[in-house]
C-alpha cells in the first residue's frame, strides 16, 4: 500500500519591507535548505538557503526564466497591479531561455565589452573626484550630516551606465525614482501602471532619438542589431541595464561604506594596508550582496530537492543573501564581516548562462570609489547608530534608504 504524501507545511511569509533581512535567512536556513515562502498577494515561491543548491539550481536545466512557465500567472491568480508583475514579465535577457537567452545576450555582449568597461576607468576617476569635491561642500560645516548613498554612491553609478548606455543626464533622477518603483516590494496598483507607461514612454522617445542621431552607446548599438531583436526586447533590454547597472553598483558602494564604518578594526586594516581594497569589495558583495532575493525561476517539471519536491511551474528565489551567509560554504563565521578571510566563492552576481553581464563594471566602480572615499575623508563616520540606518522596502534590493555620514577631517583634494 502506498504511504499518503505529506502535506506541503504552509508558506512562510516573507517580510517584503526586508525589515531583518538577515535574521529573517537565518530562521529560514533553520527550517532547511529550501523553504516554501509566500509572496506579496501570498502567491507561493521558495527559497534556497544554502550556496551549493542554489549554485547548482542556477544552471540546472529544468529552471525556466521564461514566465509563461509560472502556474501562478497561467492560472492567473496573480493579483491586479501585483508590486513585480513589470520586474518578473520585462522581456529581455532575465525572462528568456534557451536560443532566445543566447541571441539576446550575445547582441549585449557585443557592445558591453570588457574592452569597454576598462576604457572606462578614467572617466569613472573623474567622476569620482568631482562628486567628493561635491560631497565636501555638502558635508561643510563638518558637523552637518550628508546622505552618502544619495550623493555619491548614487549619481556615481548612474552617470557611469547612463553614460554607456547614451542617457541624457537630465533623465537620471527619473529613471532612479522608476527603477526603485520597478523593485518595490509595497508598491500599489496604481503606481505600477503609472510606472509602467512613465518607462515605456522614456525608453521609448529615447530610442527614437537615437534612431535620428546615432551615438557612440549601447543604445545606438542595439539598434542597428535591427530585427535581431524586437522593439519590446529592445525596451525590456534597457530597462534591465537601467535597473542593474546602476542600482546593484549604488548598494554595492553603500553596502561596503556602512560595513567598514561598522567595523573599524576591517578599515583600519585596509588603511594600513593588510587587506587590499579589492577584498573589501569581495567580502561585501558576499555578507551583504546588493541583491538579495532575486526572482522568480520556474520548474518546468517536478524536481525532487533536499527532502522535498518542486513541482511544476513553481516560483524560486534566487536568494544570493542567504548563499552569501551559507556557513557550509563560508565557515561558521559566515555572519561576520572579515575582508581579510581566506577568498571564498560567492553568487552575488549569479551563476551559469544568466550570470550578470555588469560584474566587471560594478567592481571596478566600488575599487575606485572607495579608497578614493577614504582617502579624501579619513574622519569619514557614521551619522547615526547602526541601528537608526532603514532598510530599502524590497526583499529584492538589499541595502539602506539613507547612509547618513560626517566627512570629519578631510585630506587635500587631489589637484
Amino acid at each position: 500500500m502506498d504511504t499518503p504524501e505529506t502535506p506541503a507545511p504552509p508558506p512562510v511569509p516573507l517580510d517584503v519591507t526586508a525589515t531583518d533581512l538577515h535574521g529573517e535567512i537565518r530562521r529560514l536556513r533553520a527550517q532547511g535548505a529550501i523553504v516554501r515562502v509566500a509572496l506579496p498577494g501570498d502567491l507561493p515561491a521558495w527559497v534556497v538557503t544554502r550556496h551549493s543548491l542554489l549554485q547548482d539550481l542556477l544552471a540546472d536545466e529544468r529552471i525556466a526564466k521564461d514566465p509563461r512557465h509560472w502556474s501562478a500567472l497561467t492560472e492567473r491568480t496573480v493579483p491586479d497591479g501585483w508590486p513585480l508583475i513589470d520586474f518578473v514579465r520585462n522581456p529581455g535577457m532575465t525572462t528568456a531561455d534557451g536560443e532566445d537567452h543566447r541571441r539576446l545576450r550575445t547582441l549585449v555582449t557585443q557592445s558591453f565589452t570588457p574592452r569597454r568597461v576598462a576604457a572606462m576607468r578614467p572617466r569613472v576617476e573623474a567622476d569620482v573626484h568631482t562628486l567628493l569635491d561635491e560631497l565636501d561642500g555638502l558635508g561643510t560645516p563638518r558637523s552637518r550630516p550628508v546622505d552618502l548613498r544619495r550623493h555619491f554612491a548614487y549619481p556615481l553609478a548612474m552617470r557611469s551606465i547612463g553614460g554607456l548606455l547614451g542617457v541624457p543626464a537630465e533623465r537620471y533622477d527619473t529613471f532612479r525614482t522608476l527603477s526603485a518603483s520597478l523593485v518595490s516590494s509595497t508598491t500599489g496598483p496604481e503606481e505600477v501602471l503609472a510606472t509602467r507607461r512613465a518607462m515605456q514612454t522614456l525608453l521609448g522617445e529615447l530610442v527614437n532619438a537615437k534612431r535620428e542621431r546615432p551615438g557612440e552607446d549601447i543604445i545606438s548599438d542595439l539598434i542597428a542589431a535591427g530585427d535581431r531583436l524586437s522593439p519590446a526586447e529592445l525596451i525590456g533590454t534597457l530597462v534591465l541595464m537601467l535597473v542593474a547597472g546602476h542600482g546593484t553598483t549604488m548598494n554595492l558602494i553603500t553596502n561596503a561604506v556602512r560595513a567598514l564604518l561598522t567595523h573599524p578594526d576591517q578599515l583600519a586594516a585596509v588603511r594600513a594596508g593588510s587587506v587590499p581594497w579589492t577584498a573589501v569589495v569581495e567580502e561585501t558583495l558576499r555578507w551583504d550582496s546588493p541583491v538579495a532575493h532575486f526572482p522568480l525561476r520556474y520548474a518546468t517539471e517536478d524536481i525532487p530537492l533536499a527532502g522535498t519536491v518542486i513541482r511544476r511551474g513553481e516560483a524560486i528565489l534566487a536568494s544570493y543573501a542567504a548563499a552569501g551567509r551559507d556557513p557550509d560554504q563560508h565557515g561558521p563565521g559566515a555572519d561576520e564581516f572579515d575582508a581579510n578571510r581566506a577568498p571564498t566563492r560567492h553568487l552575488a552576481f549569479g551563476h551559469g548562462p544568466h550570470y550578470c553581464l555588469g560584474a566587471a563594471m560594478a567592481r571596478q566602480e566600488a575599487e575606485v570609489a572607495l579608497p578614493a572615499l577614504f582617502q579624501r575623508f579619513p574622519g569619514l563616520e557614521l551619522a547615526v547608530t547602526p541601528e537608526e540606518l532603514v532598510p530599502l522596502p524590497s526583499f529584492i534590493s538589499n541595502s539602506v534608504l539613507e547612509l547618513p555620514v560626517r566627512l570629519g577631517q578631510g585630506a587635500p583634494a587631489a589637484p
